[in-house]
């Protein structure tokens, strides 16, 4: 592992923390710290910590959960380190009593948490600490044998801590190897990760990626073959058909990420699978984002049972999971309470992996961890065998209050865990409609034929941009796998797109009219086709929301050719709603009229506003409210639809009133 540490950056970082008035060292700690955190093979997603003990008898830690990739002074608590060693004489410390002595060290009560494993750095004599879950060290750890490894690979100078879970029993031991005066230069704790520490940034931080390297070296030493490939037979579904399926046996409310590489295929394909796939995590510190195990489901064939074998995987390993917090709990008196018991990590052998959660940020977490996982485990079946912790450890640590801490969300946003694809997002009510939907935590599959404008509204709202002319059923059809191979299906569709052309009928050219059809119509057609294909193969339901326009209602003078494919897609979204009702699809459309959009450009509204003998402001505002309505409105016109379980076959006008246009 490179050495990534300069000279002349940390002399930036110095004289940039002096004009900040932040001190020097804490800013090289987070120079360091992030440093460590660039290298995805030490640790993600708020895995590790580093600390600094100022001149002061102050000590900065990480807080817990912050990213050291992203990491900055903000992130570090401070506390007294007076306070924090005073601890040292007691021979136990509960977990509530070490929570209650962190909470009164800290130096501003409103800082963040600190890291578990605040008391191992404050007993630590050096000044600058750094811990890390480094793969390779894993690896090595992860073995029956792995404490003679480890002493044969590092040295005499690097002492070897069996698992101890983390707080104050770990930090004596760490700190019963400096009684005398220390002479090493690092911990490596066994099944967890590796401590490095020195009087400088500079020190701890090159400790930590030379002894990472001596175990990187260690692991392409004397390597085996791994994982003899189970002949598959099968043709394999893709993962575009794979994916809905699987969400629908979890359940509404989760998203998938899905994972495959030549790695992960050769991981997946293992005669063996069943034992090493399930042994456990490589860290315990994981079991929060992964669970203890992976589901494994059968082969994805085309058989047509595979669904329901699907569906009798999750209910296995739901059963499976009940029994195994049922059986640990009674070590804790009954006291924990059992979270969710769905799979975080699904393995399909032949192809690659999902991971799960709650969110995408959550399924991708998982699905990062789950990597992970696979590299370690290559590793250690490459040099032996590989061992993890026993389940009891691992249960410990996924329901210790202080990990669960991590996983405390607030209370759910209504549209978390559902997937949203809208057609036409590129501007105007579809943007401002994909923007409504991500404020409410949907996940957001934005679609234009529009390159540029669909990428910044992607961008804005954190979604997926698909490039899609909504006229080509193929386009349509790659649209919705895309989706499926990226979220794991689609819940609610918005078939936004649309253009209005203009023409008296009697005379207008015959292309005019069927390229409005075209797209105001068959297009609406492919995309809720595609859509209950997906939602189909979920059976979780799902949402069909058209924009039909109140010319459907109420047409307009030499405006035809946009009004009557936008009637019969109103026709088209009742239809829907009486075929599609028993698959628990629901349809519904929204009757918009003079919202400034792509569609209704300022020359069009130029156009309208002459031929109805009205100023531009008078026509925009002509409504019963005398306002004019915007692309926000229509938006949350869309958002009150999906959140509407029951309602289907209804048609929302957002008009500000016109009678003419009034349905009912």
């Amino acid at each position: 592992m490179k050495n990534r540490y300069s000279e002349n950056q940390s002399k930036i970082i110095i004289n940039r923390a002096r004009r900040n008035k932040i001190s020097a060292d804490l800013a090289l700690c987070v120079y360091a710290s992030s440093l460590l955190g660039a290298e995805s093979s030490l640790v993600l997603h708020g895995g590790g910590n580093t600390s600094v003990k100022s001149g002061e008898g102050t000590l900065y830690i990480k807080g817990s959960g912050a990213d050291l990739k992203t990491i900055e002074h903000s992130d570090f608590t401070a506390l007294s380190l007076q306070n924090l060693r005073r601890l040292q004489a007691h021979n136990d410390l509960s977990d509530e009593q070490m929570t209650a002595e962190l909470r009164l060290a800290k130096i501003d009560p409103d800082a963040a948490i600190p890291s578990v494993e605040t008391l191992l750095h404050a007993f630590l004599p050096n000044k600058f600490v750094m811990h890390t879950h480094s793969n390779a060290v894993l690896a090595l750890t992860n073995q029956v044998d792995g404490a003679m490894r480890c002493k044969t690979v590092f040295g005499p100078k690097v002492e070897t801590i069996s698992y101890t879970m983390s707080g104050f029993r770990l930090a004596k031991k760490a700190a019963s190897f400096f009684e005398t005066p220390p002479n090493i230069l690092g911990l490596v704790l066994m099944n967890h990760g590796i401590f490095t520490f020195g009087e400088t940034a500079k020190e701890a931080y090159g400790r930590m990626i030379r002894l990472v390297t001596l175990a990187e070296s260690e692991l392409k030493k004397n390597r085996k073959n791994v994982f003899k490939a189970e002949t598959i037979l099968a043709k394999l579904r893709p993962i575009s058909e794979i994916a809905p399926i699987i969400r629908g046996a979890l359940g509404p409310g989760w998203v998938l990420d899905f994972r495959s590489n030549n790695a992960i295929k050769n991981f997946v394909t293992g005669k063996e699978l069943a034992r090493y796939g399930t042994a456990g995590p490589v860290t315990p510190d994981h079991v929060i984002r992964t669970k203890a195990k992976p589901l494994i489901l059968p082969i994805p064939d085309f058989h047509q049972g595979f669904s329901i074998k699907v569906q009798q995987a999750v209910e296995k390993f739901e059963n499976q999971y009940l029994n195994y917090f049922n059986k640990h709990n009674k070590r804790h008196d009954g006291k924990k309470v059992i979270r969710d018991p769905k799979p975080r990590v699904i393995i399909l052998p032949g192809i690659g992996f999902f991971g799960v959660g709650a969110t995408v940020e959550n399924a991708r977490i998982a699905a990062d961890l789950a990597t992970v996982n696979v590299e370690v485990i290559t590793n250690a079946e490459a040099i032996g065998r590989y061992r993890p912790v026993s389940q009891a450890d691992i249960f410990d640590i996924e329901y210790w209050s202080l990990e669960v801490a991590k996983l405390q969300d607030l209370k759910p946003d209504p549209l978390q865990g559902q997937v949203v694809l809208i057609t036409g997002a590129g501007s105007g009510i579809g943007a401002a409609t994909a923007k409504a939907f991500a404020e409410q935590g949907a996940t957001l599959i934005v679609l234009d034929v529009n390159l540029k404008s669909i990428e910044l509204v992607a961008q804005e709202i954190g979604g997926l941009a698909l490039v899609c002319d909504v006229t080509k059923p193929k386009d349509v059809r790659r649209a919705f796998d895309a989706a499926c191979k990226t979220f794991g299906g689609v819940d609610i569709v918005v078939s936004n797109a649309g253009a209005a052309w203009q023409g008296e009928i009697g005379t207008v050219d015959e292309r005019i009219v069927r390229e409005s059809f075209e797209l105001n119509f068959f297009a609406h057609q492919s995309v809720a086709q595609n859509a209950v294909r997906v939602m189909r193969a979920q059976n979780l339901g799902g949402r069909l929301l058209f924009n039909t326009s109140k010319q459907a209602i109420n047409p307009g003078v030499d405006f035809g050719p946009y009004g009557l494919p936008k009637a019969a897609t109103l026709s088209l979204m009742r239809q829907y709603a009486v075929d599609h009702g028993k698959d628990g699809i629901t349809s519904n459309a929204v009757n918009a009229d003079r919202i400034r959009s792509g569609l209704l450009t300022d020359a069009m509204i130029s156009n309208r506003s002459r031929a109805r003998s009205m100023s531009e402001a008078d026509y925009m505002s002509g409504n019963l409210l005398g306002e004019e309505v915007t692309a926000e409105d229509v938006a949350k016109a869309f958002v009150d639809l999906a959140l509407s379980p029951k309602t289907t076959a209804a048609v929302i006008t957002v008009d500000g009133g016109n009678i003419a246009a009034a349905l009912r």
